[in-house]
C-alpha cells in the first residue's frame, strides 16, 4: 500500500483528495492544509475546504503556519510517505520536504505550464483573455512551479466562463489527470518532460490594484477582468468616493461603432445611459454595459434595478 501525504487548501484541491481516498492502492496517511483564517464580516475563524473535507473523512490534519519550519518538515517525515501529492497548497515547499518521499512530490497545477506559474494561474488566464487553459501534473522542484511535467490536459475558456466556473472545471480535470497517472507514479516510471523556461509566464496572487477597473482600457479587457475576478474578490470602481463592485459586464455589439457624438467626447468612466439593459459606461475604445453591481454596504443586484432606484444620471463618473 502506497502511503500518501496530501497537501492542499481551497476547493480546487478537494476532488484530487477525494480521488485518492476512493482508490484501493493508496493510503492517505495525513492531510496538510493552510491554517484557519478569519472570514466574512464577523471575521470568524474558518477552516479551509480541504481541512473540512479531511475531517469529515476522519483524516489527521496538519496546519503549520510555515511549511519551511524544521518542526513542520519533521512532522511530515514522521509520517513516512512514499509520495506527496499537492494541489493549490499555497506555500513553496523546501528541499528538505521534497526529499522525503521515495517516489517524489507531485503537484496538480491549474495552468498549461510553463505558462502561468504562480499563485493565481486560473484568474490570470481569464483576465488575460485566454481562449484555453488547463491542468499540468508535475514533479515538484525548489523553484516556483518549475519541475518536470508528467502530463497536461487542455480546456477551453468561453465568454460565459468566470474564474469560478474554470476553478470547478479544472479541479475535476486535475483529479482525473492524477488518477490516470497515479499507477505509473506508484510504479516509479512516470515520464518527465523538462519545462522550457523561455516560454514561462508568471501569475502572481491578485492585489487590490488588480481588482480596480480602469475604464480607459478596451471594452474587451474590462469584460475579461470582471470575469477573472468573479466570484472571488470581485472587480470594483468608485462611485462618489465609495467602493462600487462590478460583478457582471457585457460588451455591446455597437461598443465603438455607434456611439453618439456627445458620448464619443465623454471621458472613460462616464455613465452614458442606463435603463432595463443596465448601466452603459464609456470605455477606452467604446463602451461597456454593467449588468450586476454592488454598492458599498449593500447586496448585489442587477445594474438595471440599481440605476432605477438610484436615478443614476448620464454624466456621472465612475473610477
Amino acid at each position: 500500500m502506497t502511503r500518501i501525504v496530501f497537501m492542499g487548501t481551497p476547493d480546487f484541491a478537494v476532488p484530487s483528495l477525494r480521488l485518492l481516498l476512493e482508490r484501493e492502492d493508496v493510503q492517505v496517511v495525513a492531510v496538510v492544509s493552510q491554517p484557519d483564517r478569519p472570514k466574512g464580516r464577523k471575521r470568524e475563524l474558518t477552516p479551509p475546504p480541504v481541512k473540512a473535507f479531511a475531517l469529515e473523512r476522519g483524516l489527521p490534519v496538519l496546519q503549520p503556519e510555515r511549511m519551511r519550519a524544521p518542526e513542520a518538515v519533521e512532522a511530515v517525515r514522521e509520517l513516512a510517505p512514499d509520495l506527496i501529492v499537492t494541489a493549490a497548497y499555497g506555500q513553496i515547499l523546501p528541499k528538505s520536504l521534497l526529499d522525503i518521499p521515495r517516489l517524489g512530490c507531485v503537484n496538480v497545477h491549474g495552468s498549461l505550464l510553463p505558462r502561468y506559474r504562480g499563485g493565481a494561474p486560473i484568474q490570470r488566464s481569464v483576465i488575460d483573455g485566454e481562449k484555453s487553459t488547463g491542468v499540468t501534473l508535475m514533479f515538484m522542484a525548489e523553484g516556483l512551479d518549475t519541475g518536470d511535467m508528467i502530463a497536461r490536459v487542455e480546456l477551453p475558456i468561453t465568454d460565459a466562463d468566470t474564474s469560478g466556473t474554470m476553478f470547478d472545471k479544472l479541479s475535476v480535470a486535475g483529479a482525473e489527470l492524477l488518477g490516470e497517472w497515479l499507477p505509473r507514479l506508484i510504479a516509479g516510471d512516470a515520464p518527465r518532460e523538462p519545462q522550457d523556461d523561455a516560454l514561462s509566464t508568471y501569475a502572481p496572487n491578485l492585489t487590490r490594484d488588480d481588482e480596480r477597473l480602469d475604464f480607459g482600457a478596451a471594452s474587451r479587457q474590462l469584460f475579461d477582468r470582471v470575469r477573472g475576478l468573479s466570484p472571488m474578490a470581485g472587480a470594483f470602481t468608485l462611485l462618489g468616493g465609495e467602493v462600487f463592485k462590478v460583478w457582471g459586464i457585457a460588451v455591446p455589439e455597437d461598443a465603438d461603432a455607434k456611439l453618439a457624438a456627445d458620448w464619443k467626447a465623454a471621458v472613460p468612466g462616464t455613465v452614458l445611459d442606463s435603463g432595463a439593459f443596465g448601466i452603459r459606461v464609456r470605455s477606452g475604445d467604446g463602451s461597456v454595459v454593467l449588468t450586476e453591481v454592488q454598492p458599498a454596504g449593500k447586496k448585489r443586484l442587477s445594474a438595471a434595478d440599481y440605476a432605477r432606484g438610484a436615478r443614476l444620471a448620464p454624466g456621472t463618473t465612475l473610477g
